[in-house]
């Protein structure tokens, strides 16, 4: 075992730890009593682009069929995306966000600036800006080594 696991297992633990304080204060903000992980796929939609499959969804957020199915029938439920045949496979399925879902994502955005400006009256801008080249490395690593 390296000496450095230790250190990156801290790392990962303040990650894991920041993600679930983050996910406490978005699930607080959310509107229509949707979760963080249906807001992350108006995000996904929103930040990608929309039109993408079912199984690419499955795939990008690393969870089952059946989460994902959850997740996106709640969206359907709520009019903030809508699933069309894919015209070029008949056999899959295309999701796409609705005026209404990019809306409500971008309201949950906006919902969160006071959280943010806590946190620039905390840390600087420019530490934030610093690591994000960083964590987008990051990212893309684990995302290649999956």
């Amino acid at each position: 075992m390296s000496e450095n696991t230790p250190m990156l297992f801290q790392f990962f633990t303040e990650i894991g730890i920041i993600d679930q304080l983050a996910t406490a204060k978005l699930e607080a903000k959310l509107p229509m009593a949707i979760k963080s992980s249906q807001f992350g796929v108006l995000n996904h939609l929103m930040r990608t682009g929309d039109g993408v499959t079912h199984s690419q969804l499955t795939q990008s957020f690393q969870v089952t069929k059946g989460a994902m199915t959850n997740n996106l029938n709640r969206l359907l439920e709520k009019g903030l995306i809508k699933i069309e045949p894919d015209k070029t496979d008949g056999r899959s399925k295309r999701v796409y966000l609705t005026e209404s879902g990019i809306t409500v994502r971008n309201q949950a955005v906006m919902s969160l600036s006071e959280e943010f400006e806590l946190l620039l009256n905390h840390f600087s801008a420019e530490e934030f800006k610093s690591a994000i080249p960083f964590l987008e490395s990051l990212r893309s690593f684990l995302d290649q080594n999956r």
